[in-house]
Formats: C-alpha cells, structure tokens, sequence
C-alpha cells in the first residue's frame, strides 16, 4: 500500500483502516494497513486522540464518538433523515422488516439509516455502511434513476457476483433498470445475500424528478413477499419527497 505523501492523507489512511466489524486495532495493525512508519502513525493516532476522533484503548485505538458527532453536522444527509425517518418508522410499522434510506456515493449504496427488529433479516447492510449498486434492491432504484453517467460508469463493470442470483450481466441488468425506472420500483431477489429480498422506490424532487435518495424493505425469502409492499414503499417515498419540497427554503 503506498503511503499518502500529505499529512491529512495519512490522517485519512488511519481512520479508514477501520474496517465495518473492527472494534479495537492495535498499533502494529494500524500500521500494517496503513503502510505508514510505525513513529509516524504512532504520533499522528495521539494526535487524533487529542482530537477525539480516536480513543486509546487497551488493546490500541478505536474510532471515537466525536466522529460521529461530526457526522451528525453534515446537513444535507441530517436534514434528509430527520425528515424521512417518520415514514420509515411508520413503513417498519407496517412491514415489520427492516427498512433502509440510503443515497447514491459514487458507485454505491451509502446507507443513512437502517431499522429493523428482532425479526430483521440477516442483511449485510448497516447505517453508515455501503454495498454495491448492482446487486441491491435500493442500489438499482438509486441507479435506474441516477445520471446517465452512473449508470454507464457502472455498466461497464465490473459487476461482481456476490450470490448466483447476482445480475452480472451488462445488458440484463441495463434492461432490469429501464424497467425499474418505469415501474418506480426495483426489486431483489439473493441477488446481494443468500436468503434475502427486497423491495425499494427512489425518493424523487417533486419539481424537478431529479434523484435524491432511495428507500427499501427488506425480509428473508422464506415469509418476506416484496410485491405485497409495493404501494407502502412507493407512499412513504413519495411522501418523503413532498415533505422535503415543502420545507424547502
């Protein structure tokens, strides 16, 4: 792994060596990560610490809260979840799944939020977390009515299968997102994890039907019917979109 040359590069480099499951890393393997000299991610990790966006632990370092704190600032994706979170609690109510928000970043699904109960299928998603576009049911509402760009950037691979149900395909899936954007819905069948579907609907600018986020439920294949749920998401979208124009400056 090459070594950033700038100091907020290196910074940058520590704190994503934190993967999704990690919970302490020891310094050795921050720096293994990392690539950078062990006296260089020691000084830089106190300094974060100093910072509070790492907290020394026993066994090394750990993200600390104040990251998190500073992620809650970021506007556009508070203020969209303070907004939609009412119509996903109310869709959870109804379903009694788990729920999903989530925006497009990049080539992916960036999820703002997740809720689900005991009875929550076992989906790799996570808040804060991401999966690819292709293969989720909220990844191909958020690319069937994306930029032209995202779309071919994404088209043009690759296209990982993660199950064999996975469409990796290019012109299977080009054809399963036209008929995503014209239906408004997008479905997922183990097409991202074994046992799992799904069922989403973007969130769309009421004036301009420009994409602005997507939103899903998601149970296990052997009780969880999508179809039956397609009028629920579609309305809490939707209802979320006209809140967000209403409240608009």
């Amino acid at each position: 792994m090459s070594v950033p040359d700038t100091v907020i590069g290196k910074v940058m480099a520590i704190l994503h060596a934190f993967a999704a499951d990690d919970a302490d890393l020891p310094l050795a393997e921050l720096v293994r990560r990392t690539g950078l000299h062990k006296a260089t991610a020691h000084r830089l990790c106190g300094e974060l610490v100093t910072a509070r966006l790492l907290d020394r632990t026993p066994d090394g370092y750990r993200l600390s809260g104040g990251l998190f704190e500073l992620g809650m600032r970021a506007s556009a994706e508070r203020g969209l979840l303070e907004i939609a979170m009412p119509f996903l609690q109310d869709l959870y109510e109804r379903s009694r799944e788990s729920v999903h928000l989530g925006v497009l970043d990049g080539s992916e699904v960036l999820y703002l939020t997740k809720i689900g109960g005991h009875r929550q299928a076992s989906a790799p998603s996570r808040t804060g977390g991401r999966m690819p576009l292709h293969c989720t049911g909220i990844g191909k509402a958020l690319l069937a009515h994306g930029s032209t760009a995202t779309r071919e950037r994404v088209l043009a691979g690759p296209l990982p299968r993660r199950t064999p149900k996975t469409i990796a395909a290019p012109g299977i899936l080009s054809r399963a997102l036209d008929t995503v954007r014209e239906k408004g819905v997008a479905f997922e069948f183990e097409e991202s994890t074994p046992g799992i579907a799904c069922v989403a609907a973007p969130v769309l600018d009421v004036d301009s039907n420009e994409l602005i986020a997507a939103i899903s439920v998601t149970g296990p294949v052997h009780r969880f019917r999508p179809q039956q749920h397609v009028d629920a998401v579609r309305a809490a979208a939707a209802g979320i979109a006209a809140t967000l124009n209403r409240r608009r400056p």
